[in-house]
């Protein structure tokens, strides 16, 4: 009796096929690091891959196939990633961009107007300390506006102009991108409840605040929005 021929039969010859010719990729490494994995959801250590591709017969690699890569290897979950995963901030960098950012959008707000009154000192300590940096004190912020004040050569109370507008940038711009917009806003009304910590925003505080939003691009709209509720009581 012959044996019957059928859709099982085609599978056969092709899982056989499949095991008789194939492509395989030979690994290189480039260099290493610490990524933020998406697969594992941390930190990890990684590995940077460039690969070159060859038919294989029967298990031998017969003829080239070209380049592929570079990818990002994950040395935990082993996991590969496009390039771009290196854009994303570690957990430990990330934490320190944001306490960076709170530390210089107070003192921003200070230099242009609460330094020397004590609620606005404290506020803005505050604010630091729960950012990260568990030192801080009112009375270090105050020596530090005074430093930057004496090294400027800006008066306390008025505009920081180009400098300060370049300093706020400068911790902001790289940290936007990785926020929410719960945690811009955050930001900003941090800085708003320091210069309102002695009384009605200043001119040059709101001059400051609208640089922050625009740093942290938040619309110029909300950043009227929300520095007028953060003047109502809650």
């Amino acid at each position: 009796m012959l044996p019957r021929r059928g859709r099982n039969g085609r599978g056969v010859r092709k899982s056989r096929a499949a095991h008789v010719l194939g492509i395989r990729t030979a690994w290189t490494a480039l260099g290493d690091g610490e990524f933020f994995c998406p697969g594992c959801g941390g930190d990890r250590n990684y590995q940077r891959l460039a690969g070159r591709r060859r038919f294989t017969l029967v298990g031998l690699p017969v003829l080239p196939r070209g380049e592929t890569g570079p990818v990002v290897e994950c040395a935990a979950c082993g996991r590969h990633y496009g390039m771009d995963v290196l854009d994303h901030p570690t957990t430990t960098r990330f934490s320190a961009m944001l306490r960076d950012a709170v530390h210089t959008v107070a003192l921003a707000v200070l230099a242009a107007g609460g330094a020397c009154s004590r609620t606005s000192l404290e506020t803005a300590a505050a604010a630091v300390r729960s950012a990260g940096f568990d030192d801080c004190t009112g009375d270090g912020l105050g020596a530090l506006v005074e430093a930057l004040a004496a090294d400027t050569g800006r008066v306390c109370g008025e505009p920081g102009g180009t400098s300060l507008a370049i300093e706020l940038h400068e911790a902001l711009d790289p940290l936007a991108p990785h926020l929410a917009s719960a945690g811009r806003e955050t930001i900003l009304l941090q800085g708003a409840r320091i210069a309102l910590a002695d009384g009605p925003y200043t001119p040059a505080e709101r001059d400051v605040l609208a640089t922050v939003g625009a740093a942290l691009t938040i619309h110029s709209d909300d950043v009227t929005r929300l520095l007028a509720a953060a003047r109502t009581p809650s």
